[in-house]
């Protein structure tokens, strides 16, 4: 990652402040994110929420190319991320045990939980044509976001 993406986390976190803010719906708020982070990061070719349905993960607003509309919990990097409660910040995708791979042409994948309370009920999910796009500074900022995310949920 370049000194200039890092240049790009604060406005894009007063921006997504800003949209969920006064917004209470999740699906709405989930819609705007999505495409700020697609539009305003370079270097990705997916990025979207993944919404906890019935025990698994279902595909809910999106920016890119068709995805996988279902993920249980425990696999892939998304399901893995719901399993352990946990992030995951995978270098390279294809070294990761039961990776799903919904577009061949991703490398790279960051996946954050989304929480209400103590519950996971999403997902955050960034994928990049790029191996090693996402380093420790993407990680805190988009964390930063979904805190944002979660907090307005209240």
């Amino acid at each position: 990652m370049s000194s200039t993406d890092t240049d790009l986390y604060p406005l894009l976190l007063q921006q997504a402040a800003a949209l969920v803010q006064d917004e209470p719906d999740l699906i709405a708020k989930m819609a705007n994110l999505s495409a700020l982070i697609y539009h305003s990061l370079p270097e990705l070719n997916w990025a979207g929420f993944y919404i906890m349905r019935e025990g698994e993960l279902v595909l809910g607003p999106f920016q890119g190319k068709v995805a996988c509309v279902r993920i249980p919990v425990g696999k892939g990097v998304c399901g893995t991320a719901v399993a352990t409660g946990e992030p995951q910040r995978i270098a390279d995708v294809h070294a990761f045990p039961g990776h799903i791979a919904c577009d061949a042409a991703s490398e790279s994948e960051l996946v954050i939980p989304v929480r209400a309370g103590d519950q996971i009920i999403a997902v955050l999910d960034i994928d990049s044509p790029i191996l090693n796009r996402f380093g420790a500074a993407d990680q805190s900022a988009l964390e930063q976001l979904v805190r944002l995310l979660e907090q307005s949920l209240v």
